[in-house]
């Protein structure tokens, strides 16, 4: 949008080199516009991918030791995460590093979300996308401990969310992770909430949610953001639900 509007501007003041000079500056515009600020420079995208993957391995060691057994379904978790971004074996040892870090009981997880914050804080998305891993990461054993939730909201706390927005984000995430197609009433009312809206919200309001869900996980902005290229996959697995919960409320509506 700003590229275009940068060349015609650029153009009408000093002809062909101003809309060259504008339709570049309107093109770095566009991309803080989509990525934000920390998406900017592209050789960044390394480093905000080895940050990222370090911080999700230790807050799930760290998650799996919350409440104080570390589960097999857990440690299957972890190795399903390690399997699915096809890690080198090199890569895998360093995974597994940091897992244990996070199991260790000295291990200041804020310190960690706090290194995070100063690589890949500036950019949209990364954070909700770690936050809504490790929660999916709480549920691998099918029981969310309390130890769990409270090391949770104090992750989300230093990822800059407010008590409020984690509850939304959890309340979302519970219902998508539980939600089922079928057409009970109960499946209905998971919908909505998977979608962050009730059964009052307009059917304006019920699209903007959906839409803007699904934005949070457009792979191109994802990866323009530093998502690591593998975990795309896994990160797009939450929009199927998503979709899923969308198209049961369309049809309570329109049916």
């Amino acid at each position: 949008m700003f590229k275009f509007i940068g060349f015609i501007a650029g153009f009408s003041f000093y002809g062909f080199p101003g809309g060259l000079f504008g339709l570049l500056l309107g093109a770095f515009l566009d991309r803080i516009r989509v990525y934000g600020t920390g998406a900017v420079n592209p050789l960044q995208n390394a480093l905000r991918e080895g940050v990222f993957l370090e911080t999700l391995f230790i807050a799930m060691g760290k998650l799996a030791k919350a409440d104080g057994i570390v589960s097999r379904d857990e440690i299957d978790h972890a190795e399903q995460s390690m399997q699915k971004l096809k890690m080198t074996a090199q890569h895998r040892q360093q995974a597994i590093v940091w897992f244990k870090q996070g199991v260790d009981p000295g291990c200041d997880i804020r310190a960690v979300c706090q290194r995070f914050m100063t690589v890949c804080g500036n950019t949209r998305n990364l954070k909700q996308v770690l936050l809504v891993y490790l929660i999916v990461m709480a549920l691998a054993d099918g029981y969310f401990h309390p130890a769990e939730e409270a090391l949770l909201m104090e992750v989300a706390s230093c990822l800059g969310y407010d008590q409020a927005a984690f509850r939304q984000i959890l309340e979302m995430v519970l219902n998508q992770s539980r939600f089922s197609a079928g057409e009970t009433g109960a499946a209905l009312e998971d919908a909505y909430k998977a979608l962050g809206v009730t059964k009052d919200s307009t059917d304006a309001e019920i699209k903007r949610a959906y839409r803007k869900l699904m934005s949070q996980y457009h792979p191109d902005k994802l990866m323009g953001q530093g998502m690591p290229a593998d975990m795309i996959a896994m990160a797009t697995e939450q929009t199927k639900e998503i979709k899923l919960a969308y198209e049961l409320i369309n049809q309570h509506r329109t049916g």
